[in-house]
């Protein structure tokens, strides 16, 4: 009687198994994975496997890249060999036939969607979207990545960006969706800012011109003049990259969708520290930033310039400033006035000198005077009115005489 029953059994699971053909469609479940292929039990007398070139339409490593034991699939049936009892499925081909539809769908409706990364190659990153997907570098990030290598496994948001069946060509892009995210989120913003508010922010990126800083999804703009009360030369030399910092806001620009931020704004003034560290009488070294006409501007503290009137440049009179100063030297200075109030420091270099001693005076060249009275005695003189009388009467007498 048991007998019986076990053929009955038998017999009943035979006529349970189902039949297949090549290119039949049949879901089955996973139940064994090895690195180059997968089991998939789906009801025949005996399992089916999945070579790991019909698991996916990328390249993978190992079948576990692709599914896990107890996942339900649909497969397709590629060959059939009950002598040897190989039964070959594809995965891919399934996926790949219902992969065009979808994609098409999500490309006509502008459908944001997840994909994960499956490689990285020559130009840009692959991704398995029942069909091979490509993600070309500039369609990656809304900014330059020179190195990609991090990315595969990754999971980014993307769009259809084109869609070639006939040649097999599907490309996305994750720069689209957030280039749409970012103007949405930057309108949101920009609205609630208000000129003059304090905001914590993120330095994202540098300029020869200035920082762009995060305030929350969007970036602002500190002017290279805006980031320090002293003089920069190049905003590395302030900031880097990924450095929180506090800005002010200047100015907001919807139209233009432009916002300018300070960081030197949101920091102390130099003025209101100045005047608890200057007076006037103060001996202070300094540079000279500007020479003007009447005179130089001299830093005495960043942000704290003062006039040296070109009166009070030197000791010696001087035509111009240049004929003394060069910008970036270095000077010593006396505070003759300060009034941090107003922001005017008045500074004298010349003070912190001693003059030059004074040359002496040329004599003044000594008046004709009369001869003294030993002189008309002297015989030898004889530019005397009476001299010069008794000389012409001498010499003329005897001839006038002889006239007579």
């Amino acid at each position: 009687m048991s007998e019986e029953m076990n053929v009955q059994e038998s017999q009943e699971a035979m006529d349970n198994l189902v039949s297949l053909k090549k290119g039949d469609i049949v879901t089955g479940t996973i139940v064994k994975l090895e690195d180059n292929q997968a089991f998939v039990s789906i009801g025949y007398k005996y399992d089916g496997v999945i070579p790991i070139r019909e698991l996916s339409s990328v390249q993978l490593n190992n079948a576990s890249e692709a599914v896990a034991v107890g996942q339900e699939v649909q497969v397709k049936v590629v060959s059939i060999d009950d002598e040897k009892e190989r039964l070959v499925l594809s995965k891919r081909q399934i996926d790949s036939e219902k992969a065009w539809d979808v994609l098409q769908s999500r490309y006509d409706n502008g459908e944001v969607f997840e994909v994960t990364v499956a490689d990285v190659v020559k130009g840009g990153l692959v991704v398995d979207v029942g069909v091979r997907g490509f993600i070309p570098a500039s369609m990656v990030e809304r900014h330059f990545v020179e190195d990609f290598s991090d990315y595969k496994g990754r999971t980014l948001r993307v769009k259809v960006k084109e869609l070639d069946r006939e040649n097999n060509k599907v490309i996305l892009s994750a720069k689209e969706v957030l280039d749409e995210e970012y103007e949405q989120n930057k309108t949101r913003i920009m609205e609630s800012l208000v000129v003059g508010q304090e905001i914590d922010g993120t330095v994202q990126r540098l300029t020869p011109f200035g920082a762009f800083v995060d305030i929350g999804g969007i970036d602002g703009l500190v002017h290279v003049s805006e980031l320090s009360w002293q003089h920069v030369a190049h905003p590395k030399d302030v900031v880097a990259e990924g450095q929180s910092v506090r800005v002010k806001v200047l100015k907001v620009d919807p139209a233009a969708g432009k916002i300018s931020l300070s960081i030197k704004a949101a920091q102390p003034g130099p003025w209101e520290t100045a005047a608890s560290q200057f007076s006037t009488g103060d001996i202070v070294t300094g540079t000279v930033r500007r020479l003007v006409s009447f005179g130089a501007f001299v830093e005495i503290a960043p942000g704290v310039e003062g006039l040296v009137h070109i009166s009070q440049i030197a000791h010696r009179h001087i035509a111009t400033p240049h004929e003394v100063l060069k910008e970036g030297q270095e000077v010593k200075a006396k505070i003759l006035d300060f009034n941090p109030a107003e922001k005017r420091v008045s500074l004298s270099i010349k003070e912190t000198e001693e003059a030059p001693e004074q040359a002496p005076k040329a004599e003044k060249p000594q008046r004709d005077r009369a001869p003294k009275q030993e002189e008309l005695n002297n015989p030898n003189v004889s530019l005397s009115n009476q001299s010069m009388s008794f000389t012409l009467a001498e010499r003329f007498g005897d001839k006038l005489s002889k006239l007579k």
